[in-house]
């Protein structure tokens, strides 16, 4: 039996970069693909309660030339996965995956992440993923205008990846991988096995004097510390090597070597 792969994203249904990642791993197995309806970069693993919350609605998608079946889901990345696992597949998928994703997860951004937290949310099912991202400007980030994206070079790497862990169930004993890609096109061999760095890579921008009875939004802009790099950083690859970051990850937060106390 073909593996069952879930497809996801935080751009939305209707983002080329979702087509991209479906036409990439067409033919390895059985596709399912459940996306937001509408755009949720920043969700991070929330389940917000959006009015149209747990609505979903049929997608057709064109994925190499063939017209398949999507759906569209009211609410979070998280909340898409969860459907999918739970009423859209007639079984446990083999693999989740989440992207293209129209900007870089780097650093601690991660846990703001929409399209990481889709695989994490398939990481409590036990249930092995990816998450695929492209640099893209901030101002296009949250934006459901997609900008055209020449996707050969990131539909090789995100094949490339499939492949290995389907094949080897595991990198650097994880089964779950942040992989981003650099501004500049190169081939998926030449990647760094990397470390989610300690720098936030995106910063909000201290405001000026507003009303606060206004609706308002943080300015984001792109930020790091080239000299406080660790040659090891996720940042330090992308940004700096220009090479494609593949950091394994989990979802257990505490801290390394923890020993802990019972107490009394």
């Amino acid at each position: 039996m073909k593996p069952l792969i879930l497809i996801t994203n935080d751009d939305g249904i209707d983002s080329p970069g979702i087509r991209a990642m479906a036409e990439a791993v067409d033919g390895m197995g059985e596709l399912l693909i459940v996306a937001p309806m509408e755009q949720q970069t920043s969700m991070g693993r929330a389940f917000p309660r959006v009015e149209k919350l747990g609505i979903i609605e049929k997608k057709e998608l064109c994925i190499n030339g063939i017209i398949k079946e999507g759906y569209g889901i009211y609410g979070s990345p998280a909340y898409a996965v969860a459907h999918g696992i739970l009423e859209l597949s007639d079984r446990k998928p083999d693999l989740c995956l989440s992207g293209i994703n129209y900007g870089e997860n780097l650093g601690t951004n991660l846990t703001c992440s929409g399209t990481v937290g889709a695989i994490l949310e398939g990481c409590t099912y036990q249930i092995p993923g990816i998450a695929f991202s492209i640099p893209a400007d901030v101002s296009i980030q949250h934006s459901q205008n997609y900008p055209e994206v020449d996707w050969i070079q990131a539909k090789k790497t995100v094949s490339y990846w499939v492949r290995r862990l389907l094949e080897e169930k595991g990198i650097c004993g994880s089964k779950w991988l942040n992989i981003n890609m650099p501004q500049k096109n190169t081939s998926p061999e030449e990647y760094c096995i990397t470390k989610q760095s300690k720098q936030n890579y995106f910063y909000s921008v201290k405001p000026g004097k507003r009303d606060f009875s206004k609706r308002f939004e943080l300015k984001t802009v792109t930020y790091y510390q080239k000299e406080e790099l660790e040659e090891q950083d996720d940042i330090y690859a992308v940004c700096i090597k220009h090479k494609i970051s593949v950091t394994p990850i989990v979802n257990d937060l505490t801290v390394p070597d923890f020993k802990g106390n019972p107490g009394r």
